[in-house]
């Protein structure tokens, strides 16, 4: 069945949207922390659908919300009152953390970046934005001009002259050796240098607290603070884009830009993705003076509709009445524990890194730092046959496994799917030792 829909969809759809496995498969339906394939195989989702299903597959309160919503009036556009959208507002202006808020929403994570980048360049009158190496914003032409991964940015074209940083990636690059306090003084040291070189005004820095599609890395706490001193002797915005970092994931903070809250929260802040529990949310904070320096009319056809603003408050109140952040603290506290004792001994794994349940494992050739795809796809296909799906990213070379579960993970779960990766980690390792012992014999056999 899906080798049927798999063959209709290479001969409609474009040739660059990337579909995981082998044999890819087509999930039909979801409940908890499961998803079913057309065939019947029931999985463990370790990804929800790109840190998306933040709850719960089929979370009986959004389903109720939806249903209900549906029934009443499906959309109505930003021209009219919309009251879940008003009260979703206030329940994001008052989490947020920045002063005086405003909200805006959108329809993805892209657009909402894309409506940051809009309103700093207005306030500040400048195109110039510091972006951080390694990163990701968005698919749209202006989000991809800020991208620094070159795997996700298609075109050099940009309507923005966007100047790249260090400091995202806490274990590679020039700085790995330092201890956090030079790590974060070198980066800062990098930061007033491009500032030297920029002519006139630059807007902002958009910034991941965690850098989701460059494999979950992040810097030490206390590197966007130290940035934030310098962004503010100039005048120049921080954007914090919380897309995937948002609403507690990291376990430790609601926001990621509260690890670096020492000079006070972002004047902006984005997000999309879990709010919505699979509904197409995104959506923008921004302290008022500069929410509201845009001098022309600007609308949202779908941003802020009504049954997408009911999903999003029956997600974020059921998110916050089970206290999930804490859930993620616990139980991926708990997963780490597990997954690096399962890495330990296997030389194809560089790293377990993460916060919450927002969990990236490295992975490279036997014997180097060089990073290997290869091992990365293998363990996907290998975690898949054993009834687990999980993520992959990491840069340009996709040698990181991404796992970030819903929230509402419980603890045998966690366990669960901790052994079925460590299975698939272990074939991985058998897989790279057998490739290194055909290499050997190979050279071998030339002599």
């Amino acid at each position: 069945m899906s080798s049927e829909l798999h063959d209709r969809h290479k001969a409609v759809l474009p040739d660059w949207i990337a579909l995981y496995y082998e044999r890819p498969i087509e999930l039909t339906h979801g409940e908890g922390r499961h998803v079913w394939d057309a065939d019947g195989n029931r999985y463990l989702d370790f990804f929800g659908g790109i840190l998306t299903t933040m709850t719960a597959h089929a979370l009986p309160e959004v389903t109720k919300a939806v249903s209900e919503q549906a029934a009443r009036i499906i959309h109505s556009s930003t021209l009219y009152l919309d009251r879940p959208m008003v009260e979703l507002a206030e329940r994001v202006a008052e989490l947020s953390g920045i002063p005086d808020p405003r909200v805006f929403f959108t329809t993805s994570g892209t657009e909402a970046n894309d409506t940051a980048l809009l309103l700093a360049t207005t306030y500040r009158r400048s195109n110039q934005i510091l972006a951080m190496r390694n990163s990701y914003h968005g698919r749209s032409f202006s989000t991809v001009g800020i991208t620094g991964n070159r795997s996700w940015s298609p075109t050099s074209l940009s309507p923005l002259q966007t100047l790249y940083v260090h400091g995202g990636v806490r274990g590679r690059g020039p700085y790995a050796g330092l201890s956090d306090a030079e790590f974060i003084k070198a980066c800062v040291a990098d930061l007033e240098d491009v500032l030297g070189q920029a002519y006139g005004q630059v807007a902002a820095l958009i910034a991941e607290p965690v850098q989701g599609v460059g494999g979950f890395t992040s810097p030490p706490d206390g590197l966007f603070a130290a940035f934030r001193e310098v962004l503010d002797r100039h005048g120049i915005l921080w954007i914090s884009d919380e897309v995937q970092t948002g609403w507690g994931r990291t376990g430790d903070n609601f926001w990621g830009w509260q690890a670096h809250a020492a000079s006070g929260p972002p004047d902006v802040l984005t997000f999309a993705k879990g709010i919505g529990n699979g509904m197409s949310i995104g959506g923008v904070v921004a302290r008022a003076e500069v929410m509201n320096c845009l001098g022309a009319n600007s609308i949202s056809t779908f941003g802020g509709s009504p049954i997408t603003m009911a999903a999003g408050l029956a997600n974020l109140t059921h998110l916050l009445e089970h206290d999930l952040q804490g859930n993620a603290r616990r139980v991926g506290g708990l997963l780490m524990d597990r997954l690096r004792t399962a890495a330990a001994g296997l030389d194809v794994v560089r790293e377990v890194r993460g916060r919450g349940l927002m969990i990236g494992i490295e992975l490279v050739e036997p014997g180097s730092d060089r990073p290997s795809p290869d091992a990365a796809s293998a363990v996907l296909e290998t975690a898949r046959e054993g009834g687990l799906l999980l993520g992959k990213g990491g840069g340009h070379n996709s040698s990181v496994l991404r796992i970030a579960p819903p929230l509402s993970l419980t603890a045998a779960e966690a366990e669960e799917g901790a052994e079925i990766l460590a299975t698939a980690l272990r074939a991985a390792q058998a897989m790279a030792d057998g490739s290194a012992e055909a290499a050997d014999e190979a050279g071998r056999s030339a002599l």
